[in-house]
């Protein structure tokens, strides 16, 4: 008697399948809780994070991609002996500037401080 030596992959072919629709079936009961500990929800309750209060690490964490590691400029302008006052830079913080500074990068209530520090960067 001969076997066919098509039926190994037709079955391992089948289990793939089979096996595909199983995970896929078990992910989307597990998406709610993944949504809950990712989306920063712990029993309920929705978690925020704390603002900085230092200027120069909301700068790493919100600038420094276009401004630059030492305040250069690579996308951005450099940020180096700009001539800008305070109020001029809290102006561009609120309202951004073009189509490359969007506004709300910081938050307002760290606006005047953060204005401040880059106003006095030499």
């Amino acid at each position: 008697m001969n076997r066919n030596p098509v039926i190994p992959y037709i079955i391992i072919f089948v289990f793939g399948i089979v096996l595909v629709f199983i995970l896929s079936f078990k992910g989307l009961g597990d998406m709610k809780e993944v949504a809950k500990e990712n989306g920063g929800e712990k029993g309920g309750e929705k978690t925020t994070e704390v603002a900085s209060s230092n200027p120069e690490d909301i700068y790493k964490s919100t600038c420094i991609a276009c401004h630059g590691d030492q305040y250069q400029g690579v996308v951005g302008p450099s940020l180096k002996n700009t001539g800008l006052s305070k109020d001029e830079v809290k102006d561009i913080l609120n309202n951004g500037k073009g189509t490359g500074m969007p506004k709300g990068l910081v938050p307002a209530e760290q606006v005047d401080a953060m204005a401040d520090w880059v106003s006095k960067i030499k």
